[in-house]
């Protein structure tokens, strides 16, 4: 058996940034990763991916960005060498191949069984990321008909069938998938659900700048009336074009995507759609006009153009066949949901979701860094784990401590 003080579950880049401020305060610890590190941007993105937040966000702790893009948007495949690179340079302590069976609480630590033999640890930081397992909804109906997958499993458009392709889900990667299809010559159609439009680059600088400086990005759960709905926002329909273009659906209309309303069902070889894209149109417009001129106030000055507003299609399709050839393949862009069936069941709560308070949990010892609205609205941004890695770095010293005085 196998024994760290403290044992990280995951190798993206949460887990390595609070590799490094544990490696920083002299605690000794183990990363167990079930792939390679960045496993996730490897082989569940498709080739052409780049980050949506620019360079100088994407910053991990100990390593500020020094290249000489700052306003660019990294490749996934440069990505992942940075993240291999910060693993090197500050040595840590990593396994990968190394899958996490089962973790139960045991005593005063935790028994971890793994793919690679046991594990004992004093504390355990769940590490996973928020993208755990791809959700697809209503995928056993489409057995038969065209190919289906979900946006993860995605990789080209030459990689697909011929024929058309329904992408259900407007978020980013489903507007980023549609565009990349649509400049191919492929006939596209989106099935549009709750989205959140914003502009690439507002007065001349990008979005996050204002996100950022406004303090958007670094506001707390209870700074929030319903933080449970900001948790479960969509995520912003950007792309991280070298041309710094906007993706969104008035830019995906203009270039052919057919836009109907959301999936509501799939019965008699034909998907339904609902009569809601007006009303999701109309929801994320006015969300965007909103922070758009809470931007402008704190700017200082009024400013009186917007972007164009999306167009309602006059006629929206009702359903659409999967027997006449239409559409050849669907890419369900639906998000994904966690998957905590090796955990400790105390750590979890009636939803299934692992619960805690900024990262710690009810379970003395355990921990979780990297998912969304953690400790604060950009804890699953890579820019953003840093300053939680710092915190439940503290958390654990103070935990480790106690243990010690405990014991003497």
């Amino acid at each position: 058996m196998k024994r760290a003080d403290v044992v990280i579950v995951g190798g993206g880049q949460a887990g390595l940034a609070l590799s490094h401020c544990l490696g920083q305060a002299d605690i000794e610890h183990a990363v167990l990763e079930r792939g390679r590190i960045g496993e996730r941007w490897r082989s569940q993105s498709w080739r052409s991916l780049r980050l949506l937040t620019p360079n100088w966000l994407n910053a991990l702790p100990g390593s500020p960005y020094g290249g000489d893009d700052p306003d660019g948007f990294m490749g996934k495949a440069a990505f992942v060498e940075t993240l291999e690179a910060y693993a090197g340079r500050w040595q840590a302590p990593i396994e990968c191949g190394v899958e996490v069976l089962s973790c139960k609480r045991v005593g005063s630590g935790f028994a971890l069984r793994t793919s690679a033999g046991d594990w004992s640890a004093k504390a355990v930081v769940v590490a996973t990321g928020h993208c755990d397992r791809p959700m697809i909804l209503f995928a056993s109906d489409t057995g038969g008909g065209p190919l289906s997958l979900h946006a993860s499993q995605y990789r080209s458009p030459g990689e697909l069938p011929p024929g058309g392709v329904l992408i259900v889900g407007a978020s980013s990667s489903g507007v980023q998938i549609a565009d990349e299809l649509a400049r191919t010559g492929r006939r596209v159609t989106l099935s549009v659900g709750k989205h959140t439009r914003l502009p690439r680059l507002w007065r001349g600088k990008d979005i996050f700048f204002w996100l950022c400086r406004m303090g958007f990005m670094a506001q707390r759960p209870q700074d929030l009336a319903n933080p449970e709905s900001a948790r479960r926002q969509p995520s912003l329909q950007l792309a991280g074009r070298p041309d710094r273009a906007d993706v969104d659906l008035a830019t995906l209309q203009a270039l052919g995507v057919e836009l109907t309303g959301r999936v509501r069902g799939i019965a008699d070889r034909e998907i339904a759609f609902a009569d809601d894209l007006a009303a999701q149109i109309a929801a994320a417009e006015a969300k965007q006009a909103r922070l758009l001129a809470e931007i402008d106030r704190f700017a200082g000055d009024a400013r009186p153009g917007r972007p164009e507003p999306v167009a309602v299609p006059p006629v929206r399709r009702r359903q659409l066949s999967l027997t006449d050839g239409s559409i050849r393949t669907i890419i369900w862009a639906t998000g994904y949901q966690r998957s905590f069936g090796w955990l400790e069941p105390l750590a979890l709560g009636a939803d299934g979701e692992l619960a805690h308070q900024g990262g710690v949990t009810s379970v003395p010892g355990l921990y979780a860094i990297g998912f969304r609205f953690l400790r604060k609205r950009d804890s699953n941004f890579i820019g953003g784990v840093g300053a939680d890695a710092q915190a439940i770095a503290a958390e654990i010293s103070r935990y480790l401590d106690r243990k010690g005085q405990q014991a003497a």
